[in-house]
């Protein structure tokens, strides 16, 4: 992908291991000329992959790593401070990380499961963005972004704004990242900070395509948009760096949709 935006401040990017869409934000950062980059995610040996794609792409770039998990607050607020130590400031929060958890009705997902999906999917991302946030509220906006404090993207899914059967607790948690995506929009907007949301459909990602079962769970949702097919990781990628980019300097509280045409369907 060319570079179509340019970065000249820190990004801040959660579940950014392996070949996700955490993973394809940081690399676009990258070649968009972003030169520090801190990133996290749960799993070490690919969060090194990652940052070794970085650096791939431009060795001069400043990476900043560290294994975590997002729904530790511990975690965050120490990760987060030592990003502000280290770079002194956080221009751009992607909130990547997520779950999906197996096809169940509610009265068959246990209590555990419920809390795991969504202490990862909404608590942690409300962890991350509110850490940003406050890094976000301290400093002053950069002269290449007047206005503009900060730029926060949650990464939702389609199945925050349509429902599908078997997953409960994963579109509720994605229908509280929205809403939250909107409360923070109002309640920020006086401190020049913009927090918006992408909400993707089916991408091809290690998360849905982990298994056939999966792979044939997700199908009818390939089949019914008018696509018919996956979306990619950078497909993704684009619409979060055009969030986090001054070309949408008006745009505040928005669930921008990258399903394919699911959700009009």
């Amino acid at each position: 992908m060319a570079a179509i935006f340019k970065f000249p401040g820190v990004a801040f990017i959660t579940g950014a291991g392996g070949t996700g869409i955490g993973a394809a934000v940081a690399r676009n950062f990258a070649r968009s000329g972003c030169s520090r980059i801190a990133i996290t995610d749960i799993n070490k040996k690919s969060l090194d992959q990652t940052q070794e794609a970085i650096l791939r792409i431009n060795p001069k770039v400043q990476v900043y790593s560290q294994e975590g998990d997002i729904s530790d607050d511990t975690f965050v607020d120490s990760f987060t401070a030592s990003i502000s130590k280290a770079f002194s400031q956080i221009d751009y929060a992607v909130n990547c990380a997520g779950i999906l958890g197996d096809s169940l009705r509610s009265t068959e997902t246990s209590v555990s499961v419920f809390d795991k999906i969504n202490n990862v999917n909404y608590r942690g991302m409300w962890l991350s963005s509110r850490a940003a946030l406050s890094q976000m509220l301290k400093q002053e906006p950069l002269a290449d972004h007047p206005g503009q404090r900060g730029a926060i993207v949650n990464i939702a899914s389609q199945l925050g704004i349509v429902a599908r059967p078997g997953a409960a607790p994963y579109c509720a948690s994605k229908a509280a990242i929205i809403n939250m995506t909107r409360s923070d929009a109002i309640d920020y907007s006086r401190d020049g900070i913009r927090v918006n949301c992408v909400c993707p459909g089916v991408i091809d990602t290690p998360m849905t395509t982990s298994s056939e079962e999966m792979i044939a769970r997700l199908k009818p949702a390939i089949d019914i948009a008018p696509m018919q097919r996956m979306g990619t990781s950078e497909e993704v990628a684009s619409a979060v760096l055009f969030l986090c980019s001054t070309s949408s300097s008006f745009i505040q509280g928005h669930a921008l949709v990258v399903d394919g045409g699911y959700t009009i369907s």
